[in-house]
């Protein structure tokens, strides 16, 4: 007879494994201490090496990574678990005492990272994370276990009906709380079919603020999901999703129009399950990255500007030098043949050919943030006043401007000559766009933004406006939309390096048939603005005797300016580079000034050689000279007196003079854009 049937153990209770991986043996047992009343398996690396040496032998439902590590970061570990198949779809939770800032949490995100907390760490916060996770992972093996004590429970109804409510009243508390944590993440949690058109079976309440949508909204109508992506991204997310069925897991990102008209981007990852029922689904999490790819985007423009301001400004430098050597021949043959009209018609045609190309060359540097500024403290809404007359005579009769200015004044340090041109090609431009016929509207206002107070300029049109291909490139040096010979599409490329370099920025806001706005966004100062003193150039060129040592490697350039210089009575020596001129000054030869290049070869630039030459020789004065203001003199800080190239007999004459007349070591003299 057989005896009375046992009844079947009962299972133990589920358990996750935790893995902590934190260098820093108190981090880990504060985080260990935390996490202990979970009732889980935590288990403790020192290193990302042994973390993933763990990570291969055992399964775990989250890992706490500390990104701050020795050897092997957070984020290179991070890196290397999502490459592995074993270990990609394991949540990681990124644990930071040091990186807060936006970058390193985008980063994070973009690493794999499901969330981010900091140190210190709040107990309740960081087992409410946990717990999350932990659940989510543990929630396969909790349906095979249900189905286990399921037969069990046949075998003896009064143990089925008391486990049963157990069980239920167990996995409502553990949905509770679920449900307030995933309201709490900025992550939503998805759970789709796997048949086109893949329709919502569960969306977790975090899709109302990102989409404006409610949850029930997607379960009730299944083609929202794809019927509301941005039709050119349609196609490629129903791949992915397709494929999710051959490689387990899936990861897109897309254009989703919200609830308020606007497209949002998101990063939608997932892998591909079976439930209970053994039919299969889609769980994923979906994140919205809108913000990050813009500010990817800004980067990727920012680069490429900086690289062609890079390309500019070589190529500025190498021409400044032929623009040199030719006014400054034209100079003197014009000087040398004045009796022979027909010969000076001719050098004139030259010289004015040249000064055309000493402007293309300026505009160059302008976009490059290599030009010679000579910032003041200006009331911008009086310059625009002031500068009306002259934006009227160039737009002419048939647009109208209006000013919208505040009445409170806008003191902004800038070039008040470089902000008046950067207004007159803006006004040019809307003149051809709006064909010589509409309305130009100039607007001045005080903006406040996180970095501080601000005047914002906004120059807008009545014209034709312009595409977002357009828009993109409106900035870049040549690019131009308009017929040959109608501009050399540098003047937009003027007002961008200017402002860039006068730590500000420029905007474009336009759409074909909606005209064009352009908004320059400039720091605002507390100080009050001075007078401007306007200095004349003298209509004759400044004499002296003194013995000057020019230092120029430009054979041409050189000879142009010992021509000169001798011409206007001084006793000139010279030498092609830095150890040369230093090696004159250690001489028993006294010298009264040193004129110099700043680019030169050699190892030596002109800022270093004019220091040493100084500490050689105290009383000596310095004239720098330049044709590109690339790195080499920014800093310079009028430390010494500039000259720009291509400079004219007269302003080589004055500058001089002026720069002798002052004691060495004083506050170099003020240099103006111009070189006359």
């Amino acid at each position: 007879m057989p005896g009375p049937r046992r009844k079947p153990a009962a299972p133990p209770p589920l358990k996750a494994r935790v893995l902590i991986v934190d260098d820093d043996e108190r981090n880990a047992f504060a985080a260990s201490e935390a996490l202990e009343v979970l009732g889980h398996e935590l288990v403790v690396a020192r290193s990302g090496e042994e973390a993933l040496r763990l990570l291969l032998a055992q399964e775990f439902a989250v890992i706490l990574l500390d990104l701050h590590m020795p050897g092997m970061d957070g984020y290179e570990t991070a890196r290397l678990i999502r490459e592995h198949p074993r270990t990609r779809d394991t949540p990681i939770v990124f644990v930071t005492a040091v990186f807060r800032d936006e970058s390193h949490i985008f980063q994070a995100y973009s690493v794999g990272a499901v969330d981010v907390v900091f140190k210190p760490v709040d107990p309740f916060i960081l087992r409410s994370k946990v717990a999350i996770l932990a659940d989510l992972h543990l929630k396969t093996i909790e349906v095979r276990r249900q189905g286990e004590e399921r037969s069990a429970l046949l075998e003896e109804n009064a143990r089925i009906s008391e486990e049963k409510l157990a069980a239920e009243l167990a996995l409502r508390t553990t949905r509770e709380r679920q449900d307030g944590i995933l309201k709490s993440l900025p992550v939503v949690f998805t759970a789709r079919t796997s048949v086109h058109p893949f329709g919502v079976r569960f969306v977790s309440d975090s899709i109302t603020p990102l989409t404006g949508f409610e949850p029930r909204r997607f379960v009730e109508q299944p083609e929202i999901g794809l019927g509301r992506i941005h039709p050119d991204d349609v196609e490629g997310v129903v791949n992915c999703l397709l494929k999710a069925s051959e490689t387990g897991a899936y990861a897109c990102e897309y254009r989703w129009m919200c609830a308020d008209g606007q497209y949002r981007t998101f990063l939608d990852q997932g892998v591909w399950t079976v439930d209970e029922d053994g039919e299969s689904q889609i769980l994923g999490t979906l994140l919205d990255v809108t913000e990050r790819r813009h500010l990817e985007e800004q980067l990727t423009q920012a680069r490429k500007m900086e690289a062609v301001g890079q390309l500019t400004g070589g190529v500025a430098h190498d021409f400044n030098n032929l623009l040199t050597v030719v006014l400054g021949n034209a100079d003197i043959l014009l000087r040398r043949i004045e009796d022979q009209p027909h010969v000076v018609k001719h050098l004139a045609a030259i010289r004015a050919a040249a000064d055309k190309g000493q402007t293309l060359t300026r505009q160059l540097l302008a976009f490059s943030r290599r030009q010679q500024l000579n910032p003041s403290v200006v009331d911008l809404n009086a310059l625009i006043r002031d500068f009306l007359p002259l934006m009227k005579q160039a737009v002419g009769e048939g647009v109208a401007i209006e000013l919208e200015l505040e009445a409170e004044p806008l003191h902004a340090l800038v070039d008040p000559t470089h902000l008046e041109t950067a207004l007159l090609n803006l006004a040019v431009n809307a003149r051809d766009a709006m064909d010589s016929d509409g309305v130009l509207t100039i607007n001045a206002r005080r903006a406040a933004h996180d970095d501080g107070d601000f005047g914002e300029i906004r120059v807008s049109d009545t014209g034709s406006g312009m595409s977002a291909e357009v828009a993109d490139r409106v900035f870049e040096p040549f690019y131009t939309t308009k017929d040959i010979g109608r501009g050399s599409g540098l003047g937009l490329s003027q007002v961008y390096g200017f402002v860039a370099q006068s730590g500000g920025r420029v905007e474009v806001d336009s759409a074909p048939g909606q005209g064009a706005a352009f908004t320059l966004t400039l720091p605002l100062t507390t100080e009050a603005p001075g007078e401007i003193a306007a200095a004349d150039e003298p209509a004759e060129a400044e004499t002296g005797s003194e013995r000057i040592l020019i230092v120029e490697d430009d054979p041409a350039v050189l000879s142009v300016c010992l021509d000169m210089l001798n011409g206007l009575g001084y006793r000139c020596e010279v030498a092609a580079d830095a150890a040369g001129a230093l090696h004159r000054l250690t001489g028993d030869q006294g010298y009264d000034l040193l004129f110099s290049d700043v680019v030169m070869p050699g190892g030596l630039n002109g800022i270093e050689l004019a220091r040493r030459a100084q500490a050689m020789r105290p009383e000596l004065k310095v004239l720098l000279t330049s044709g590109y203001l690339g790195d080499a003199v920014q800093g310079l800080s009028h430390e010494f007196a500039l000259i720009e190239k291509p400079y004219e007999r007269t302003a080589l004459a004055t500058r001089i003079r002026s720069v002798l007349a002052h004691p060495p070591g004083a506050r170099a003299v003020a240099m103006e854009a111009s070189s006359g």
